[in-house]
């Protein structure tokens, strides 16, 4: 009989002094999550129990010193332990440069480790913005940072709640600057990247929605010409190309038929455009994923939360998801590598 794949799959801690350390030794509980995967830990020992402390949890941790010592109980958080911060100097709830630091160390590691194929995939607990510029780094997000460790020149955040999955043009920018990156160029990239998504994620269909920027999609220009000199030309590129582009729609009425099953993803003009909707359809569930990346990458859709990190009472259910669906790219990923990969010489 056929061993079930189980990708092996970095969990990076967020912000120590966060939720994300709770939210991931609670995660590690849930029976769904252990059958989906063989997670990794990575992050300090000492902050994840801690975590399990708060949480009131049974599950003893192992530090290990590289992936290659992880056993994959699942009687066991096992913590691949970077050891750059002191649990006693980073109390829950307390904004500091050092936590920003420690995230984005974790970050490095986890990255490093998935493009030398160490690990399938890697899903991210929250970090603190705040604190990472405080640290001296400068990026916009967790998108950009990934985007720039890994080379990266084509990416976009995608949103995803359930099936409902949303793309954007845009995302970490001003809403002056959001609009003028609404050009024909990027919106093209956008969809083809959305097109990627669906197939890597196992979609049968690849119907792509794609939004006006102004309301009622411009209204023919009375509203804005954006629609008629970027917006529909990068739409008949991508059907030139094939793709099952349409639009652009008002976005006032495009994310309901998204959420009646019309579409199978939306590419949206910019952050709020997109987050809005599904976050109020789905806010303990919904994932973000950046799409264009050559590893593969989910998060949690929510922050760091300071005011009830170290209560014990944060919801693990947006990190669960996230590591399903990591998982679905990562059975993706293996299904399309074993179709092209070169058949034996007879």
């Amino acid at each position: 009989m056929r061993e079930l794949f189980r990708p092996f799959l970095g969990l990076t801690i967020g912000d120590p002094a966060g939720i994300g350390p709770e939210i991931v030794a609670k995660t590690l509980t849930q029976e769904e999550v252990r059958v989906a995967c063989r997670p990794l830990v990575i992050g300090e020992a000492g902050i994840m129990r801690r975590a399990i402390r708060l949480c009131h949890l049974d599950l003893p941790v192992r530090a290990i010193a590289s992936p290659a010592e992880a056993t994959g109980d699942p009687g066991v958080l096992e913590v691949l332990d970077l050891k750059n911060i002191d649990a006693a100097s980073c109390p829950p709830g307390v904004l500091s440069p050092q936590c920003g630091r420690a995230a984005v160390e974790y970050l490095y590691k986890a990255i490093d480790l998935a493009m030398a194929r160490e690990l399938d995939g890697v899903v991210t607990a929250p970090i603190n913005k705040e604190a990472m510029v405080q640290a001296g780094f400068k990026y916009e997000g967790h998108t950009e940072l990934f985007a720039q460790r890994t080379g990266t020149k084509d990416y976009a955040m995608m949103l995803v709640v359930g099936r409902m999955r949303v793309i954007h043009v845009s995302a970490h920018a001003s809403l002056r600057s959001a609009c003028e990156k609404v050009k024909r160029g990027r919106i093209l990239t956008t969809i083809r990247l959305a097109h990627k998504a669906l197939r890597d994620v196992g979609s049968r269909k690849k119907r792509i929605a794609v939004a006006g920027l102004n309301p009622h999609a411009g209204e023919g220009g009375l509203f804005g010409r954006e629609e008629i000199d970027e917006i529909a030309p990068a739409i008949e590129a991508a059907r030139a190309e094939g793709l099952e582009a349409s639009g652009p729609y008002s976005p006032d009425t495009l994310f309901y038929r998204l959420k009646g099953g019309e579409f199978d993803a939306v590419v949206a003009m910019y952050h709020d455009q997109g987050h809005i909707p599904l976050k109020l359809i789905g806010f303990d569930r919904g994932v973000n994923v950046t799409v264009g990346l050559p590893i593969i990458r989910t998060s949690v859709d929510h922050g760091t939360a300071l005011d009830i990190a170290g209560t014990g009472t944060a919801n693990p259910r947006s990190m669960v998801e996230a590591i399903l669906l990591a998982g679905k790219f990562a059975q993706g990923h293996r299904k399309a590598a074993s179709f092209t990969a070169p058949r034996p010489q007879k």
